[in-house]
């Protein structure tokens, strides 16, 4: 994925929007934001980076991005996602490596 312009979001209702499965996602994204909020949210990367750790080995549910989603290091600020302790990864940037 190469860019924000690439990144389909749909309104599932008020304030979820639905980043279907595509590529290499192995699940589907899945933001809660108002119709305003995503307006902003759409100014970074941030919803490619809820795409690209839909990516990872092992992830359960849905890559989710709570309201004050915005850009970080790997998943974005405001971002959720669980793994399968057997074949799922520990990620640095959905800790913050600013946490020892």
């Amino acid at each position: 994925m190469a860019g924000q312009e690439t990144i389909d979001i749909r309104r599932i209702d008020e304030f979820r929007w639905r980043i279907a499965r595509q590529g290499k996602m192995r699940v589907d994204g899945l933001v809660y934001a108002d119709a305003e909020m995503v307006t902003d949210i759409r100014r970074d990367q941030s919803l490619l980076q809820v795409a690209n750790v839909a990516t990872l080995p092992g992830i359960v549910g849905k890559s989710i991005a709570m309201p004050d989603i915005h850009w970080g290091y790997g998943f974005p600020i405001g971002g959720v996602a669980a793994f399968d302790t057997e074949s799922g990864v520990v990620s640095p940037g959905g800790v913050g490596y600013d946490i020892n």
